[in-house]
């Protein structure tokens, strides 16, 4: 995980829509950059969904919300449509982003190794530095405890 205290990694990704975005739009609010390993999933679904029942308390607060992950821009507007996510939702097909943000970690399931995203959480502050780091998180609890933190 990056520290508490450094500047978020810059980038620039197609969402959804395949229209650019960059993190620097969103000088002068804060972020909420959360990590993701696939859409469609029960966990990422489930993650996807809290965000977005609990999207209105972030907007109300001038919180943007950025989901990322490794799949396609077209999977992003099919998995968006389908649970009407109404939050950013960014494609890093590369992986660049994910491993400057060091979210792309070897992960063992069932005794086999691979590469894949571990689901983790950025703070970031309307100066773009980090101000929280939330590693391996709950899908089911993610939204909730950044609202808390945040004080919404």
């Amino acid at each position: 995980m990056l520290k508490e205290g450094t500047q978020a990694p810059p980038f620039m990704l197609k969402d959804k829509d395949g229209i650019d975005v960059a993190l620097s739009d969103f000088i002068g609010k804060k972020v909420v950059l959360y990590f993701y390993p696939k859409d469609n999933t029960p966990g990422c679904t489930r993650q996807a969904c809290a965000f977005a029942a609990a999207y209105s308390r972030f907007k109300d607060g001038d919180v943007a919300v950025i989901g990322i992950s490794k799949d396609s821009v077209e999977s992003h507007a099919r998995f968006a449509a389908k649970y009407n996510l109404p939050f950013v939702l960014l494609s890093d097909p590369t992986t660049e982003v994910l491993q400057s943000y060091d979210v792309w970690q070897s992960k063992t399931l069932y005794g086999k190794t691979s590469m894949g995203v571990v689901r983790s959480t950025y703070i970031i502050d309307e100066k773009g530095v980090i101000i929280k780091a939330m590693p391996k998180v709950k899908p089911d609890t993610n939204a909730t405890e950044i609202l808390e933190y945040l004080g919404k």
